[in-house]
């Protein structure tokens, strides 16, 4: 997904904020919903484990969208 060392268009830029404010809010649903799985049934690893992951995936994603609308300067 790398634009190859270009410059995004206005329209793309617009895409990956869009994309990006999706995330960030699905982020923040995980995170809603892992505290109340632990509050509920603590002993529920396995359904607590695939949040996580999914978490974790999100934020990988957030990440990487970040890294593209925001590059690194030095590099």
């Amino acid at each position: 997904m790398s634009t190859g060392g270009r410059q995004l268009t206005s329209d793309e830029e617009a895409e990956l904020r869009k994309e990006l404010a999706v995330l960030r809010e699905e982020h923040g649903d995980l995170d809603v919903a892992i505290s109340a799985l632990i509050e509920s049934d603590p002993a529920d690893t396995i359904p607590l484990q695939r949040l996580k992951k999914k978490k974790l995936v999100l934020k990988d994603r957030i990440s990487e969208i970040e890294d593209r609308l925001l590059p690194d300067i030095i590099a």
